[in-house]
């Protein structure tokens, strides 16, 4: 009988602490249900990436431009995770708009999905046998038109991305 499904959480650019600005209960309710939990950059500050440990799941993160130096100490810049039968890369800075795809599919050989943030902007979009993903913010939308997450349901080799549009803080 093959293992129930992992469900991943996944989030970038939340740049906490700032001011009151929090985490939305709808995203840490997600982040508590996943099995494990993925960062893709700009924390800001090591006292959220220890609130982040503190809601339960397993976290693998890399660290942003804007993160300050302990989290840059703390972790990678880039970073590739097992989850299942799948390898998922993750980086914060994906590089220019222009070839992004084929740059991170190079950078990440042989990853079933590179998730990456910045941009602020989400992605889900499958090219070819590699998903690229960006999960947006649930903090800090900038130009995307809500705040938003990334639910990733791994079965084997196997990846279903799911966004999740965030109430607005």
């Amino acid at each position: 009988m093959p293992p129930p499904p992992s469900l991943v959480a996944v989030i970038a650019d939340t740049h906490l602490p700032r001011g009151s600005r929090r985490l939305p209960p709808a995203c840490v309710e997600r982040l508590r249900s996943a099995d494990l939990i993925l960062h893709a950059g700009d924390l800001v500050s090591l006292a959220f990436l220890e609130e982040l440990r503190g809601l339960g799941p397993p976290v693998e993160a890399v660290h942003g431009n804007v993160d300050e130096p302990a989290v840059r100490e703390a972790l990678p810049s880039e970073l590739r995770v097992e989850v299942g039968g799948v390898t998922i890369g993750l980086v914060h800075v994906p590089g220019q708009s222009l070839g992004r795809h084929e740059r991170l599919v190079q950078r990440f050989p042989g990853c079933g999905a590179v998730v990456y943030g910045h941009t602020h902007v989400p992605e889900c979009e499958r090219r070819g046998r590699v998903w690229m993903l960006n999960p947006g913010s649930p903090t800090e939308r900038r130009r995307a038109p809500t705040h938003t997450m990334l639910m990733l349901e791994i079965a084997g080799h196997s990846i279903r991305p799911e966004l999740i549009r965030l109430p607005t803080p």
